[in-house]
């Protein structure tokens, strides 16, 4: 007989994620399941009053999600065994690499019967980003192979074709593999609502950490061409600045923040007046994204797009004839995307038509709502 009320065990590497990202997916769990939460320490105390306001339990730890750490990620190793030797749970649900890479290891050691990895994005792992970066890519495509292994127990989820296609040509899984693949992890419609975009003052907005990957450099020089022509235009950045192994120079950063070019914000609690105020949201990325979530947020509102064709963005681009929703450039290509920004500029009607298209698209396919039942039905291994 099946067990209907199970125990689930989310693993995380960053507390804001749990709600941010997976916030209604918790929801949607807890109606028939007791769920609890392994995350690094939560600093922002409304987190986890929500969280407990749920009747989650909750067991922090010290991972760093953005640097490596024997002694941190041998501590994490451990911690997480007691604490599925504790709680006993009947699925271990992990996302992002380290807490997949690691979980999955100690899951199958505790013997844990339904272990659901889920990779929302390869990250750097894929992409030629230099030479000491690639030794920890060497060890990274190891562990995940390792930790990957076919298994009747394993489910693993993906957030693209792409990232599964990527592994299987890697070798690092095969079609022994049970693997699901949903789409990103979706967007709240009741909660970023459609605006009309103000097209007497075209303003173009990128939502990101400040990372080279994301494009943020492109960007820049993007918005600094276009100031060229258009000085009245408005370029807007939202993110943080934050310790990570391809972190923006510091010349960069020091450009941004005071020649003018980019209105840089930093990191806000909430992007929706951001993203009401802006004409186009921009994500120039080759990351390795699973689906950007500022795409899809600026998408719900009614905002035409720019985005690389590159894994991930590519997914949020309706190839259908007369209902795209914006437009797919080369990965590090300046030029194409001050061309496509002089577009806007110029066919102004079209950022409000693409707009309307990408929240028809955003409905179609990402809405939360459908993403979460998908994700629902694979953790109950139904």
């Amino acid at each position: 007989m099946i067990k209907e009320r199970k125990i689930i065990l989310i693993s995380c590497d960053s507390p804001r994620s749990l709600l941010d990202f997976r916030g209604k997916l918790i929801e949607a769990l807890i109606v028939k399941h007791e769920v609890i939460i392994f995350t690094p320490k939560i600093e922002q105390e409304w987190i986890k009053n929500k969280l407990t306001g749920m009747a989650i339990k909750i067991y922090e730890n010290g991972l760093n999600p953005s640097n490596v750490s024997i002694i941190s990620d041998l501590k994490y190793l451990f911690e997480l065994s007691k604490i599925i030797r504790l709680t006993k749970p009947d699925v271990f649900f992990p996302y992002t690499f380290k807490p997949v890479i690691y979980g999955v290891f100690v899951a199958r050691l505790c013997k844990v019967n339904h272990i659901t990895p889920m990779l929302t994005g390869l990250g750097y792992n894929f992409i030629d980003i230099g030479s000491r970066k690639s030794l920890i890519q060497k060890i990274t495509r190891i562990l995940l192979k390792l930790s990957l292994s076919a298994s009747k127990r394993l489910h693993i989820i993906f957030q693209n074709q792409d990232d599964y296609n990527t592994l299987i040509r890697a070798n690092i899984i095969t079609k022994r593999n049970t693997a699901h693949v949903v789409n990103g992890s979706g967007v709240d419609l009741s909660y970023y609502q459609y605006s009309p975009p103000d097209l007497n003052n075209i303003s173009f907005l990128m939502i990101s950490r400040l990372i080279n990957a994301k494009g943020i450099k492109e960007y820049y020089y993007a918005a600094k061409q276009i100031k060229e022509s258009f000085p009245e235009i408005v370029f807007k950045l939202i993110g943080p600045y934050d310790d990570n192994i391809d972190a923006i120079s510091a010349e960069l950063y020091s450009k941004i923040k005071t020649d003018g070019t980019i209105q840089y914000i930093g990191l806000v609690d909430d992007v929706r007046p951001y993203i009401s105020q802006c004409s186009v949201v921009v994500l120039p990325s080759y990351y390795g994204e699973g689906v950007p979530r500022c795409l899809l947020e600026g998408m719900a509102m009614g905002r035409a797009v720019i985005t690389c064709n590159s894994v991930g963005c590519r997914e949020t681009i309706n190839p259908i004839l007369q209902m795209e929703n914006g437009f797919l450039i080369p990965i590090k290509d300046i030029k194409q995307l001050a061309s496509k920004m002089e577009y806007y500029i110029r066919h102004t009607d079209e950022v409000t038509r693409f707009g309307v298209n990408g929240r028809k698209y955003a409905f179609e396919k990402f809405d939360v709502n459908k993403v979460n039942q998908a994700m629902v039905n694979i953790l109950e291994g139904t």
